[in-house]
């Protein structure tokens, strides 16, 4: 998976939307205003950091090299993925799955507007 196609795939999901408030390298991507990944996109490798159910979170970091603890993040509930180090088809569900968990934390009234109930 490219830069391009991580932040294009990101960016598909109903009101996603790219922000940067660290700056300029660092994109967020934000559903209603909450942060479902996180990625420098010019990095080398290319790394996001993910929200993940925390069982599911130590399963995978356990199950592969290219998933680790979130770096700058509450390690319970992130995840940093090296992209490169799983197969593209995982990579993306990861980010649905971390979407999906942003947004069920939202209010009702908001999940079925983005018809995610």
């Amino acid at each position: 998976m490219t830069p391009q196609e991580l932040r294009a795939f990101c960016l598909a999901f109903n009101a996603s939307v790219e922000e940067f408030p660290f700056g300029p390298e660092a994109s967020v991507f934000k559903v209603l205003g909450k942060m479902f990944a996180l990625s420098v996109l010019d990095a080398r490798p290319l790394t996001v950091n993910l929200k993940c159910d925390p069982d599911d979170a130590i399963r995978l970091r356990e199950e592969y090299e290219a998933v680790a603890p979130g770096w700058h993040m509450n390690k319970r509930h992130w995840n940093t993925v090296t992209v490169s180090g799983l197969p593209d088809r995982m990579v993306r569900e990861l980010i649905e799955d971390s979407y999906d968990l942003v947004v069920a934390g939202l209010p009702k009234a908001e999940r079925l507007r983005l018809d995610r109930p």
